[in-house]
Order: structure tokens, then C-alpha cells, then sequence
């Protein structure tokens, strides 16, 4: 099991950035695929970003493609979410989510291991 604590969110206006950090402890943090989810009030949970162990391959919902930037650091335990020209739309609670896998998926079923969340909110 891996325990998640994200950090990072607050109030922006639109246009501006945010980063968004999950600190891992637990399982090894680099034998993992991590994944960034947001959920907006009265939406269901969707896919933001994903990252393999290491790092060599990404993954983007269409949404965020250009604007958002996934990362991590195996030596600090962290993945990060660089969020640049935030929209309104953009805002939602993001979560952190980890699976023992070397595979990269957007499947919310197919993360073992969840934050408690951020919220991040943009405004207009």
C-alpha cells in the first residue's frame, strides 16, 4: 500500500499556474505509475494525467494537453502537477493515485492507492 498526501492547491485567477505536489510513503514510490484525477462538485471523478516509474512516459486528457505538465522526482517520493493558464473549468478537488504497475492508464478502477485531495479552484 502507498500512502498519498497532496499539497499545492488554493485560489488562482484565471490565467494563472499552480503546482500541485503528492508526497509517497509506503510501497516503493518508483516501482509505481502515478496518476493525477480531478473531480469538480456534481461531476464524476476523471482522469488528468499520468506518469510511469520513470517518467519516460505521460499521459494527458485532451482537455489539459499543452496546459498542464506531469512530473516526479523518485528520489524525493513526489510526483507534481504543473497547471499553467488555469480556466474556470479547471477548477475541481485533485487527487493523487498510485497502481503497482509499469503500465500507463487512465482508468480510475485500475489506481490501488488515493490522496485525500486538493482543491483547486480557478476564478474567471
Amino acid at each position: 500500500q502507498v500512502q498519498l498526501v497532496e499539497s499545492g492547491g488554493g485560489l488562482v485567477q484565471a490565467g494563472g499556474s499552480l503546482r500541485l505536489s503528492c508526497a509517497a510513503s509506503g510501497r516503493t514510490f518508483s516501482s509505481n505509475t502515478m496518476a493525477w484525477f480531478r473531480q469538480a462538485p456534481g461531476k464524476g471523478r476523471e482522469f488528468v494525467a499520468a506518469i510511469s516509474w520513470s517518467g519516460g512516459s505521460t499521459n494527458y486528457a485532451d482537455s489539459v494537453k499543452g496546459r498542464f505538465t506531469i512530473s516526479r522526482d523518485n528520489a524525493k517520493n513526489t510526483v507534481y502537477l504543473q497547471m499553467n493558464s488555469l480556466k474556470p473549468e479547471d477548477t475541481a478537488v485533485y487527487y493523487c493515485a498510485a497502481r503497482p504497475s509499469p503500465v500507463v492508464v487512465t482508468a480510475r478502477y485500475a489506481y490501488n492507492d488515493w490522496g485525500q485531495g486538493t482543491q483547486v479552484t480557478v476564478s474567471s
